[in-house]
């Protein structure tokens, strides 16, 4: 390689030199940098182009292929860059094998004296290029390298034939230090792992002490001293198997990398994540009773600005369907949704119908849930995994910038049982008082400026991250029905017998929906955090009545409440009246004259006649006197009183 030629720059170098495209201060050249993501770049081969700089100061070097194509053919011409014919061989060219990857492993210190003797040979070569004998140009190298000519010869005859390329594998000095290990037996080795690689982590010295008491009494030999055996047991057992038998699976997990999942692809709303928090901290509950609450916050994903939260004593479904109609009424509906399988997030009201919940047995009649129903796409999380929640970062911050809060002191519990306060348990907040504070310390959460994540880079806040986001991408915004459809639901709640309002946790509501359906049993759909916004009526079949607003108790001697509700009082009932008109459009006298006039029926004719039970000679002489004369009779007549007499013969016959 050159003498004046160089790969690796400091931020420093390169700002100086002014380079085209470049910045030409080092705070901003760093900052550049930092954009471009200098500092994890890489070649096509996964070698890393930048590097911690070696010696007093530290810092960062970056190799000149990083910087623009305009500033490398400055460096290029000017000679500070090393061109490619003298550039150290790139892992592509190296061509793999073997003795790279040995010398791709050994320390720089190493490689570092297989580039000087190559240096070496090269000064040696060139010396007799230009005339100087072999011997004496070998001579001259080697005083001035100080070491023997002889040396010099040896490096030559190892990368003999040898491509230039291929040499720092060859000269890199192969010594290999003390090799030599004590003899040990197979059977006291196994025994010192055993009682060594143990969960409760006992000392390598006990461990030693039980070895020496077994290897006397089992007749093993002479095992060595204690220290070369632990230098042995760490050396030969690998790190992630002495952390998993001592530490377990959660420590060795922990050795992995986490993912780093980058969210910029996202927009505001896009994506959220839901997670509950049992805060640190005792509360008096209106009943008196005390207790730590529990919140349940809904986080963007985008931006991680907090966007809805609620509490309760425990994690329900009805505390994720209050917090989901918050962010529904204040943003709009998501489209994604991480959230764990706990029961609360599992349940039918919230995820029904979702294929893969993996909890309870999924049927087909299930009702569908909220989620479900508004097409809002469910990924489930590992429970207590922060790594895949990136709402437990806030909480973290909650833990210590709102539960230590100096309205909290004597009711602050500590994060964990052994880490309890000496005033713990002195005093509870009033719920009402912590969730006013605990709404302040979220509200400085999100305005926090100069936040360090790849959305707000530094400079934004949560807000103004969501906010810029929010006013360019399409918001899918929720209706009316949607809103209802998240509020908590009140089973068989009599509406009243004669004006139809409903009484509800100590609150009358009342509208001029519900007076048709006075007397009868209904269901409220309400939110128990507003309460006084009213409440919305359904029928016992699901079908949805209208909104009631709360009425409000009034003071006895409130006169101007007093005249309020008498002027609601006289537009109800004209306004019923004027309906009622609207209703009837016939007065009484117009009714009645439309009436039709009934005449009286002619009376019923028969016929058919009875005939008299008896003989012509039992009647009464009066009656006989009445009987027609036969002489003068028709021959009509005739047959017509026989026929008549005839049957009441028979019907006479009939009764007897």
């Amino acid at each position: 390689m050159s003498g004046i030629a160089k790969e690796w720059f400091t931020a420093p170098e390169i700002a100086a030199l002014r380079l085209p495209v470049l910045p030409t201060t080092e705070s901003a050249l760093t900052r550049f940098a930092n954009r471009k993501r200098w500092r994890t770049a890489r070649d096509s081969a996964g070698a890393p182009l930048a590097r911690r700089r070696r010696g007093r100061g530290g810092g960062w070097e970056y190799h000149y292929t990083l910087l623009p194509m305009l500033a490398q053919h400055r460096l290029v011409a000017a000679g500070m860059a090393a061109r490619a014919r003298d550039q150290a061989p790139r892992a592509e060219e190296k061509g793999g094998g073997e003795p790279w990857d040995w010398y791709d492993r050994l320390p720089e210190a190493r490689k570092a004296v297989a580039r000087a003797r190559a240096d070496a040979i090269d000064a040696v070569a060139a010396l007799w290029r230009g005339g100087v004998e072999k011997n004496t140009a070998a001579a001259l190298v080697a005083q001035s390298r100080g070491v023997g000519r002889s040396t010099i010869f040896g490096w030559q005859r190892r990368v003999a034939g040898l491509a230039r390329k291929d040499w720092p594998p060859a000269l890199a000095p192969r010594h290999a230090g003390k090799t030599e290990t004590a003899e040990i037996d197979p059977r006291a080795w196994d025994y010192l792992k055993s009682d060594y690689l143990r969960l409760s982590r006992p000392s390598f010295v006990s461990c030693y002490r039980r070895l020496a008491l077994a290897a006397g009494a089992q007749g093993w030999p002479m095992i060595p001293s204690a220290r070369t055996l632990e230098r042995r047991l760490h050396r030969e057992i690998p790190p992630a198997v002495m952390v998993l038998c001592r530490e377990g699976e959660d420590a060795l997990k922990r050795m992995y990398p986490p993912q780093e999942r980058d969210r910029t692809g996202f927009h505001a709303l896009e994506a959220v994540n839901v997670d509950g928090h049992r805060w640190d901290v005792f509360v008096r509950w209106p009943d008196g009773t005390v207790g730590r609450p529990m919140m349940l916050a809904i986080q963007d994903l985008y931006s991680n600005k907090m966007l809805a939260w609620r509490v309760d004593r425990s994690e329900n479904a009805d505390l994720v369907r209050l917090a989901f109609a918050d962010v529904f009424r204040d943003f709009g509906i998501p489209d994604l949704c991480w959230l764990d399988n706990g029961r609360g997030f599992a349940s039918k009201m919230i995820t029904g119908g979702t294929p893969n919940r993996y909890r309870f047995r999924v049927k087909a009649e299930e009702p569908t849930g909220i989620l479900t129903a508004l097409g809002i796409e469910i990924h489930w999380t590992r429970p207590y995994s922060g790594q895949s929640k990136p709402i437990e970062r806030a909480f973290r911050d909650f833990c210590d910038a709102i539960a230590k809060h100096p309205a909290f002191e004597g009711a602050y519990t500590g994060n964990k049982p052994d880490a309890k306060p000496e005033n713990y348990g002195s005093r509870a907040v009033p719920i009402a008082d912590f969730l006013a504070i605990v709404e302040q310390g979220i509200r400085l959460h999100n305005a926090r400026p100069n936040r360090n994540t790849r959305v707000c880079q530094r400079v934004r806040s949560f807000d103004e991250a969501f906010a810029e986001s929010y006013a360019r991408s399409v918001i899918r915004r929720a209706g009316e029905e949607h809103l209802r459809m998240c509020l908590l639901a009140a089973e068989s709640v009599r509406a009243d017998g004669r004006s139809g309002s409903v009484n509800l946790l100590g609150n009358r509501y009342w509208s001029e929906c519900l007076v048709p359906h006075r007397g009868q049993a209904l269901t409220v759909r309400f939110d128990p955090d507003r309460l006084h916004d009213g409440v919305h009526a359904y029928r016992l079949d699901g079908g949805w009545i209208g909104h009631a607003e709360c009425q409000e108790a009034a003071g006895f001697a409130d006169t101007a409440a007093a005249r309020e509700h008498a002027r609601k009082v006289k537009t109800f009932r004209r306004a019923t009246k004027e309906a009622a008109a609207i209703e009837r459009q016939l007065s009484i006298d117009e009714l009645a004259r439309l009436l039709p006039e009934v005449d009286e029926p002619p009376p019923p004719q028969t016929k058919t006649v009875r005939l008299v039970r008896g003989s012509l000679a039992a009647r009464p002489a009066a009656a006989a006197a009445a009987a027609p004369d036969p002489d003068a009779m028709s021959e009509e007549d005739v047959s017509r009183t026989f026929h008549a007499g005839l049957l009441r013969l028979v019907e006479a016959a009939d009764e007897d």
